[in-house]
């Protein structure tokens, strides 16, 4: 059986996408189903190629156990389309950006993350890194929720 890759974007690939990678690799390793699972994530611009993810990312992510320290910032790239199943956009700039860069026959890989979190109300998953306060947990509620709706909607459409 062929793994189901998932890749999920942001703008810089430093705050909203490797959290949610992170969350999104926890959440299947704990359902024991990580080994059906590609997983990674991208920014739709090139400002932190390389980089780790911001500090206040690392460090609210740590506080639930887990660690998204080793993962390093890219950009978005072409082949990307062709190769993952799910490309999940954080929001709305980023959605149009990845459906503008896109070839018409893989348009349907990309979807909006929080479309799998319909309780939340909203499609957007706020950027935190100009924020103050509580962002970055706030952020991370929301894509709990939407992890665990993705992967309730994999079980459920039979892709695993």
């Amino acid at each position: 059986m062929e793994k189901i890759k998932v890749l999920f974007v942001c703008m810089g690939n430093i705050c909203r996408s490797p959290t949610a990678e992170g969350v999104f690799t926890k959440l299947v390793q704990d359902k024991k189903v990580a080994h059906l699972f590609s997983i990674d994530s991208a920014g739709t611009h090139a400002y932190h190629i390389g980089d780790a993810p911001d500090g206040r990312s690392q460090k609210a992510a740590l506080n639930r156990g887990i660690d998204i320290s080793h993962l390093r910032g890219r950009k978005v790239v072409f082949g990307d389309f062709e190769d993952f199943d799910f490309v999940l956009a954080m929001d709305g700039n980023n959605h149009a950006i990845l459906v503008e860069a896109c070839s018409p026959q893989h348009q349907h890989k990309i979807h909006y993350f929080l479309d799998f979190a319909p309780a939340l109300n909203t499609r957007e998953v706020p950027d935190p890194y100009y924020g103050n306060g509580n962002g970055f947990e706030r952020v991370l509620d929301m894509i709990e929720a939407a992890s665990d709706g993705f992967l309730k909607y994999l079980h459920d459409t039979k892709h695993f």
